[in-house]
């Protein structure tokens, strides 16, 4: 791998950790809880429906409120990391 694309690799590793946390903000995945009218709230209110009322724990909704709520895990922002870098190597082999 060129320096290049090394560095783009790393570059993009961390702009997905840092990005991650302000998605989820942004979606309305807050520490607070689910803020009123966003796109997690909608998404809480499909999920709660399809399941007769309530958040399956493990769902999707109630993963991206954790994040939201307690920051990404080592794992999550590993994984974060590993996929954002893939992005910008793959983008740094396009241009």
């Amino acid at each position: 791998m060129d320096p290049f694309s090394a560095l783009a690799a790393v570059a993009g590793g961390v702009v997905a950790v840092v990005a991650a946390p302000v998605a989820l903000g942004a979606a309305g995945f807050t520490s607070a809880g689910i803020v009123a009218g966003s796109i997690g709230a909608k998404m809480m209110s499909a999920a709660a429906i399809a399941n007769g009322g309530g958040v399956a724990a493990g769902s999707v909704v109630a993963g991206l409120q954790s994040a939201g709520a307690a920051g990404l895990s080592g794992a999550a922002s590993a994984a974060a990391a590993t996929v954002g870098g893939a992005v910008a190597s793959v983008a740094s082999a396009i241009f």
